[in-house]
């Protein structure tokens, strides 16, 4: 069973992120939205933990990273940029979702 894990915080702040590759399974999707968005600014240790974890998608939410002026050129490479709608298609396509606070 696929699972959507959400993560909101960022990842300088809070253990979010770090519980939620802890407890992901091959076939999950990890979404970040609001300040979880930093995590993919390349070059980070987010950004690195994030390229770490194999069979996992990892997706942003575009209208984070725009408000927080993370433009396609700052976000590492294999991230998944997804507007709204991708948002609820990726809620769609996986069995569960967890929110990570």
């Amino acid at each position: 069973m696929a699972m959507l894990h959400t993560v909101n915080k960022s990842p300088y702040e809070k253990s979010a992120l770090e519980s939620c590759l802890n407890h992901v399974s091959e076939g999950d999707t990890v979404l970040l939205i609001e300040d979880g968005v930093y995590a993919v600014v390349k070059g980070g240790r987010a950004a690195n933990a994030l390229a770490s974890v194999k069979g996992v998608k990892i997706a942003a939410l575009e209208a984070d990273l725009k408000a927080r002026g993370i433009g396609g050129d700052k976000i590492t490479e294999g991230v998944e940029v997804v507007d709204y709608g991708g948002f609820v298609d990726l809620v769609e396509a996986n069995d569960k979702t967890e929110a990570w606070l």
